[in-house]
């Protein structure tokens, strides 16, 4: 089968390589000049399947609340008159009910799961390189209230097979020691062992060349325009070409992974999907001291993570609701680096930090859109927010299932199919 992906980011990447291997026939295209260089060029950095509780929750509505205004807030609601921002945040709400986030807490743990575990075999099948670390992923709280709330998520995750364990100060700062300037402001942790980090963009970059080897044909440069359909099918897709020059793709399937653009271009065949930009930001310097941390860190009162990549430290998060702007507001990446300093003020050169901004596709709780649309040969892979990186290659794996008729083996809430879905077991998350 021909296959056309929109999009050689993370995810339009990752669904290449799984659809290539199951046999098809694909090409990638993208407006940019090569794989990884938009939302997954400088994200956090973290495979992170303990980070499955989704911002809508029962404490987020008093939260955001507080935070609106604040232009360092950790989640930034910047109102606009914009009904789809609207019907997102209505959407949201609705997804802070306790019910709700339990079950988006399931989903998301299910398939982050079972994308680490598809992550590990392709690492082991290729050895692809990307200044992965395998030293597990600490969350560290500096509010007692907030340690609590975190008390019942970690436990529903270990009842789903995610090795979160609970922590005290002391056990923290032994797990990483660069966290010993702070042990008394700790009220607690979590640490999961299994959890890594690695730098996403060489990732994406080195699996597009991996691909390319394979057969994918990447066409870079590429604007995407349209979709055409006739018949309740996608006929072709209307680009434009490096040169100017007006062309139509055609395929047998189609799969859409433009993250924050998926809505733009999908609103156009009559399809609406409930995924809105979330923007986040990074910091990334070089480590100039013993004091930068390895073991990767969440900070949850500022919402942020630390990964060490190779001889550097990114730092990244915040998210800001304010359309598709990918403006850097400076005011949010020096929050940033006023909390960095704070935590490990000799961990690099903070001088020379490199600011960057990503729209992250945000759904209201979290839970990516991965299956076929209501237009037949149409598939999407998109709405990932925060967790691409940890969801990509579970999502392109299972994703390059569906496309060839198959019932991924991962229980997952995907489009089209039925709800009788096929339990991945704890047991065969170890040994995917």
């Amino acid at each position: 089968m021909q296959v056309l992906v929109l999009g050689s980011g993370l995810l339009g990447t990752a669904s290449a390589w799984y659809l290539s291997r199951a046999g098809h026939d694909v090409t990638v295209v993208d407006r940019q000049p090569g794989s990884g260089l938009e939302t997954s060029f400088a994200n956090g950095g973290q495979i992170s399947v303990s980070h499955a509780e989704p911002w809508a929750n029962p404490q987020a509505p008093a939260k955001v609340w507080k935070w609106l205004g604040k232009e360092d807030a950790p989640l930034l609601f910047r109102l606009r008159a914009d009904p789809a921002q609207w019907a997102w945040g209505i959407r949201f709400l609705a997804e802070c009910l306790p019910s709700r986030t339990r079950d988006n807490i399931i989903q998301i743990l299910n398939l982050g799961t079972y994308s680490r575990a598809s992550l590990q075999a392709l690492r082991a099948e290729t050895g692809i390189q990307y200044d992965h670390l395998e030293k597990g992923i600490l969350h560290f709280y500096t509010n007692a209230k907030e340690f609590e709330a975190a008390k019942q998520p970690a436990e529903l995750m270990r009842e789903f097979g995610v090795d979160r364990q609970l922590k005290t100060a002391a056990e923290c700062v032994a797990i990483e020691p660069a966290l010993a300037g702070m042990q008394n402001r700790i009220a607690g942790g979590t640490y999961t062992a299994s959890d890594e980090s690695g730098n996403a963009y060489k990732f994406t970059d080195e699996l597009s060349k991996l691909a390319a080897a394979r057969g994918v044909r990447f066409r870079y440069g590429v604007d995407i325009r349209g979709l055409e359909q006739t018949g309740g099918r996608i006929a072709a897709v209307r680009v434009l070409t490096p040169e100017g020059r007006e062309e139509t793709l055609t395929a047998d399937a189609y799969v859409v992974a433009l993250g924050s653009f998926s809505p733009l271009l999908l609103r156009h065949v009559g399809i609406s999907i409930p995924v809105y930009p979330a923007k986040g930001y990074s910091i990334t310097m070089p480590v100039t001291g013993a004091e930068a941390p390895y073991v990767s860190l969440t900070d949850d009162e500022y919402k942020l993570v630390f990964s060490r990549l190779g001889d550097e430290l990114r730092v990244a998060g915040t998210a800001e609701l304010n359309g598709w702007n990918t403006e850097i507001n400076r005011v949010r990446c020096q929050a940033i680096v006023r909390r960095t300093a704070t935590l490990f003020p000799n961990a690099g050169d903070f001088a020379r930090a490199r600011f960057w901004t990503g729209l992250r596709p945000a759904t209201p709780g979290n839970v990516p859109l991965i299956g076929r649309s209501k237009i037949d040969n149409l598939f999407l892979n998109t709405g990932h927010g925060t967790l691409g990186w940890t969801h990509a290659c579970g999502s392109g794996r299972a994703l390059a299932d569906l496309v060839s008729g198959r019932r991924p083996e991962v229980d997952f809430r995907f489009l089209g199919i039925d709800s009788t879905r096929k339990s991945f077991t704890v047991e065969q998350r170890r040994t995917a």
